[in-house]
C-alpha cells in the first residue's frame, strides 16, 4: 500500500479536509492549494473519476459516500467521467507556482486534464 501523507493532522481532519479538497476539485475543475496537499488530493480525484467510469449504481454510491455535495457526484458521473473513457489514469495535473506570501509554503494548482 502506499504511504499516506499525514499532513500534520488529526486522521478525522484530514480524512474530512482531503474530501473538500477532493469535492472542490471536481466542482470547479481546478483549485490552489500546497503541493502535499495537491499530492494527495490526486490520488482520491482519480479513484473518484475511475468510479464514475464505471458508472453502475454500487460505483455511485461508493461517490457519495465520499464526496459531500450530490450535485459534484452527478457531475462526476454524466460530464466528467466520460470524458476520460479513453484514459487510463492520470486525470489530474499539479502545476507547481512558487512559494506563498505568508509563510513560504509551496504552492500549487491541482486541475483535470
Amino acid at each position: 500500500m502506499a504511504t499516506l501523507r499525514k499532513l500534520g493532522r488529526p486522521t478525522a481532519h484530514r480524512k474530512a479536509m482531503l474530501r473538500n479538497l477532493t469535492t472542490d476539485v471536481l466542482a470547479e475543475g481546478r483549485i490552489t492549494t500546497t503541493v502535499t496537499r495537491a499530492k494527495e488530493t490526486r490520488r482520491l480525484v482519480d479513484k473518484m473519476i475511475t468510479l464514475g467510469k464505471r458508472g453502475d449504481l454500487h460505483a455511485r454510491r461508493q461517490a457519495l459516500a465520499y464526496i459531500y455535495d450530490e450535485d459534484v457526484v452527478t457531475k462526476l458521473f454524466e460530464e466528467i467521467a466520460p470524458k476520460y473513457a479513453d484514459r487510463n489514469g492520470g486525470y489530474t495535473r499539479v502545476l507547481k507556482m512558487g512559494p506563498r506570501r505568508g509563510d513560504s509554503a509551496e504552492m500549487a494548482i491541482i486541475e483535470l486534464v
